[in-house]
């Protein structure tokens, strides 16, 4: 019970900062709770898949973790994740202004994670239950929500260009930037090296700097938006 708490706190963290931060145009909590929901179900279509993936796995050693890393989490999980804010973010009538996109991607990205967190969670040994869940809830939840922000900065870049090229070229780094930063995050986790701990530790902080900057990029938009609406409506 402990351990599944320290797995959710994070999350239920998570939840509260996004929501706190999105001062200026608030999303409803119902659409948030579609994104969190819709996370949580594609985190079974990920499962499947990683599950077939890794099972036609015909690699061994470094070439081994480049395709588990790459292929079986990254290019699954984040082609799933950007597949269903396509669909329906594309449809989302309150989706207007960029800050939107990466509010709908972090609450996706929450709820994928929440899913992962109970499975692996549950079935863990009792003897590293708590290091697992503790491990994953100051690492694994905080990259979903780098990744989460990634994707959702190049969305709304894709969502509200009017140069057909530019929309193209930022539908593909909307899948392609978040598939490469989650199998880096994932490569130097996995690959055991003395070395590894020093350069994830530069790579993380490195990916949050990058990633709260685009999401404060955003937020500034979103907080001019704001007053020069209110300015207009006074005159």
């Amino acid at each position: 019970m402990i351990a599944f708490f320290i797995t959710l706190l994070p999350v239920i963290c998570f939840v509260l900062w996004v929501y706190y931060k999105d001062k200026y145009n608030k999303e409803s909590i119902y659409i948030l709770l579609k994104y969190f929901i819709l996370g949580m179900m594609i985190s079974f279509f990920a499962i499947i898949i990683e599950k077939i993936l890794i099972d036609r796995n015909i690699f061994e050693d470094d070439t081994n973790l480049i395709y588990t890393s790459f292929i079986v989490a990254a290019c699954t999980e984040e082609i799933l994740k950007g597949l269903t804010l396509f669909i329906f973010a594309n449809r989302e009538e309150s989706y207007d202004e960029k800050l939107d996109g990466i509010i709908y991607s972090i609450f996706l990205s929450l709820g994928f994670a929440t899913i992962e967190n109970i499975i692996y969670v549950n079935f863990e040994k009792m003897v590293s239950i708590f290091q697992l869940a503790f491990s994953r809830a100051i690492i694994s939840i905080p990259a979903h929500v780098m990744f989460a922000i990634t994707m959702g900065y190049y969305f709304s870049k894709y969502k509200f260009e009017d140069n057909i090229v530019k929309r193209r070229q930022n539908l593909i780094l909307t899948f392609l930037i978040p598939i490469l930063i989650h199998g880096i995050f994932d490569f130097i986790l996995m690959i055991g090296y003395k070395w590894a701990i020093i350069v994830f530790i530069l790579y993380i902080v490195v990916l949050a700097r990058i990633n709260l900057n685009k999401f404060n990029k955003y937020m500034l938009y979103s907080k001019k938006r704001f007053f020069d609406r209110l300015k207009h409506g006074k005159k």
